[in-house]
């Protein structure tokens, strides 16, 4: 997928910056195994996509990463239209909970990988 443009609402932007400056300990964790092309592609934060915010993209991928803390837990329906309509611009969700990340950040990494390697 080559850097598709995916439309989003311009005053998700100002609210972008403000999630990238208040990530929590997961997203942090997560953001120093990926950052600076350590996967051998780039991935930016807090990344306004539609009418959502991603956590994680990578724009020459078309693959999202979303870290989802315990508020998930009873938003399933709303997490799952959110990544139909987020998928029909062909962009892949990949989403860890709070609680994959700190106790095996090794096998989300590696699922981060195999992804990378199916859509490059």
């Amino acid at each position: 997928m080559s850097n598709k443009i995916i439309p989003y609402r311009s005053d998700l932007k100002e609210l972008a910056r403000a999630l990238r400056k208040g990530q929590t300990e997961a997203e942090k964790l997560l953001w120093e195994a990926i950052r600076r092309k350590k996967l051998g592609v780039e991935f930016h934060r807090q990344i306004p996509l539609l009418d959502f915010i991603v956590d994680f993209y990578c724009h020459e991928l078309g693959l999202a990463i979303e870290v989802d803390g315990s508020v998930h837990d009873t938003q399933f329906l709303e997490d799952a239209e959110r990544s139909a309509k987020i998928e029909q611009y062909g962009v892949k969700i990949l989403r860890f909970t709070n609680d994959q990340v700190f106790k095996d950040i090794n096998s989300v990494i590696a699922a981060i990988k195999l992804e990378i390697e199916e859509r490059s």
